[in-house]
């Protein structure tokens, strides 16, 4: 079974910190993925999807994600139903966040190259280069003989 999505937009208002009982760190928000195509009189429209991070994620999407902020989001599509204070039944279909990266440039403070970090769930060792494959002699120049590329 495959249960994957990706989806792209900006975030609706500023995500929010919570903790549950055990202290795990968790974080709600609202993203708004414009569609590719204008309706008939020519406005675009959006799709809005409720979106929840865990753990790591949330405190990275609470500390660094504001309102009108470009995310990425990579999860999985979960649904949930319950029983409302007045005893009706309620249904909820959310992304569950696996990783989030920036969707645009960062607004304040530009990184190094001006690149803004994306974030992923951490992982165990670094990553190191290849070593080279060899020095200038590992190419041949191509003639122009008769003005003919070879491919």
């Amino acid at each position: 079974m495959l249960n994957k999505i990706i989806i792209m937009g900006r975030l609706t208002k500023d995500p929010e910190l919570r903790r549950t009982q055990s202290g795990t760190a968790v974080t709600s928000f609202r993203i708004a993925v414009d569609r590719d195509f204008k309706s008939q009189d020519g406005s675009k429209q959006a799709d809005f999807f409720d979106v929840v991070a865990w753990r790591a994620t949330a405190e990275f999407v609470s500390k660094y994600f504001t309102k009108g902020r470009m995310a990425v989001v990579e999860g999985r599509l979960q649904t949930r139903d319950w029983t409302d204070r007045e005893g009706g039944k309620r249904v909820a279909t959310e992304i569950v966040a696996d990783n989030i990266y920036f969707g645009d440039s960062r607004r304040d403070g530009a990184g190094e190259f001006g690149a803004a970090p994306s974030y992923s769930a951490p992982m165990g060792g670094g990553y190191s280069a290849p070593p080279p494959m060899g020095g200038p002699s590992d190419f041949a120049e191509i003639g122009e003989e008769d003005g003919e590329l070879p491919f």
